[in-house]
């Protein structure tokens, strides 16, 4: 009885691996890119992200509005 006679068994695991791993890919990827759409969508609708800027970037940008209300 050699290795020849699980073969058939180890193929079989390692082409089953390939597929889970490869689906596992295939839906993060997918998930990955609904989420981007979403939150495009969202930013869009005026919705902005906590994480999006800093205190600073929205200081500066209220100083820009307030600059470009008084010209």
């Amino acid at each position: 009885m050699g290795a020849t006679a699980h073969l058939d068994f180890i193929a079989a695991a390692y082409v089953a691996a390939v597929i889970i791993v490869g689906a596992l890919i295939a839906w993060v990827t997918l998930d990955y890119r609904a989420q981007q759409r979403t939150l495009a969508a969202l930013e869009d609708q005026g919705v902005t992200r906590r994480s999006a800027s800093t205190r600073a970037d929205r200081a500066i940008d209220r100083a820009k509005q307030a600059a470009e209300e008084q010209a």
